[in-house]
């Protein structure tokens, strides 16, 4: 009789994602127009572009830059699109939103380099627990990505499942 262990998680063909891997690692930065407004309420085009012109933008060097506004104010089109400009030379990139909003952005960004064909008739589990909290627009995102090719979907640990998809026998007839 044998006492070999064997580890059947490791035999049983699982694939795992763990969407941790998919975080922004880039440095961003935010750019809150409240900043530049008069009285806290509106925007004065010359003060405003006189204000960019000084500005030292190498603070900005090769980060992603979330462009916002978080005073409760009405801001003209041209003012994104002013600072837009003088961003384009020296960020990696800028994104009209919040700082969460960006974050969002880059990771679904990041997971859209998912080659999902690669994962061709496979079974696949979505890492649940980590380290840093995964919304749940990264699981929605990874999950439709991954339907037009995989045999399951599953949640959670390789130990520990739940099922989200499976393709059915019709399906797989095809």
């Amino acid at each position: 009789m044998s006492d070999a262990i064997v580890n059947k998680v490791a035999a049983s063909g699982l694939i795992t994602l763990n969407l941790e891997d998919y975080l922004p690692k880039e440095e961003t930065a935010v750019f809150d127009l409240k900043d530049y407004l008069f009285m806290g309420l509106i925007l004065k085009e010359k003060d405003f572009r006189e204000a960019l012109k000084n500005l030292d933008w190498s603070v900005y060097q090769n980060k992603s830059v979330a462009i916002t506004c978080s005073a409760d104010a009405v801001i003209p089109m041209w003012a994104y699109m002013l600072v837009t400009t003088h961003l384009q030379p020296v960020a990696k990139s800028s994104y009209i939103g919040t700082a969460e909003e960006i974050h969002k952005h880059l990771f679904l960004q990041n997971i859209s380099c998912v080659k999902a064909e690669e994962f061709k008739d496979q079974r696949i589990v979505v890492k649940g627990c980590g380290d840093v909290e995964v919304g749940p627009f990264a699981y929605a995102e990874i999950t439709r990505l991954l339907l037009p090719h995989v045999k399951s979907i599953m949640y959670g640990e390789p130990c520990s499942t739940v099922p989200v998809y499976k393709k059915s026998a019709r399906l797989n007839a095809e």
